[in-house]
């Protein structure tokens, strides 16, 4: 058994039975298992600052690099070194996308870009008419996972939901597959997005073209339907039902 796997154990057991005596039982000694604890506790406080960096990554459309990011702590009144709000950008993934998507680019992907078709419609009159998709970040003391989820406008029902690693584009693919296995798409069926690579890619006109569906788009001008169609997809008016 290893030796982190035996400071778990004694934490989560640490106000049933005494410390000294566990560690002596697993072998470890009292050093580096407070050792253990106090890098546990730096790990929940990075997590969530992580969590307040990301919530203003998304506010400044993911252009800020870690030093315009230490500024805004600052201004928080949340002094940390700029080395330390490197690392947990690193960490949890946070960094600017703006190299990336021009790496993205010159590879050739060809971009597509849709009409706003919702218009801040945000009702439908029936199932399989509107449909609105966005990916959203998850914290845990392990690490980032992004949830990607279709919600119908009809009911506030979620259509699909998929999970990964990675804010890929076969993450917003399979998340698609896994929606029409359940229910077929109708002959007027849009899918609401915003301007992420994920939604302007190649696989993802060449999905939605084989599915028969309507891709529509936000414009990136107008927040209203960013707000509804993306922070209110998990927030929603009314109950969120998750499929079975």
């Amino acid at each position: 058994m290893r030796a982190r796997v035996k400071y778990h154990i004694i934490y989560r057991h640490r106000k049933e039975y005494p410390v000294f005596v566990m560690c002596r039982f697993f072998s470890v000694s009292r050093s580096s298992y407070y050792d253990f604890v106090h890098r546990l506790g730096s790990t929940e406080k990075d997590a969530e600052l992580a969590a307040m960096i990301a919530r203003q990554r998304e506010q400044c459309f993911r252009t800020y690099g870690y030093r315009r990011r230490w500024l805004w702590l600052e201004s928080k009144n949340l002094h940390r070194n700029p080395k330390t709000v490197l690392k947990i950008m690193k960490k949890y993934d946070l960094l600017s996308e703006i190299r990336r998507r021009r790496k993205w680019v010159q590879m050739g992907q060809q971009i597509h870009k849709y009409e706003n078709l919702l218009n801040q419609e945000f009702r439908a009159e029936h199932p399989k008419q509107k449909w609105v998709t966005d990916i959203f970040c998850i914290f845990f003391l392990q690490g980032l996972l992004y949830l990607s989820m279709i919600r119908d406008f009809y009911d506030n029902s979620i259509v699909a939901y998929k999970t990964g690693t990675q804010q890929t584009v076969n993450l917003v693919l399979d998340t698609i597959h896994l929606a029409m296995k359940r229910k077929r798409a109708a002959a007027e069926l849009q899918l609401h997005s915003g301007q992420g690579f994920q939604y302007t890619s190649q696989a993802y006109f060449n999905l939605t073209q084989e599915y028969g569906i309507t891709p529509a788009m936000s414009r990136r001008e107008n927040c209203c339907d960013k707000c509804y169609g993306g922070e209110l997809l998990f927030y929603p008016r009314g109950r969120v039902y998750l499929p079975s």
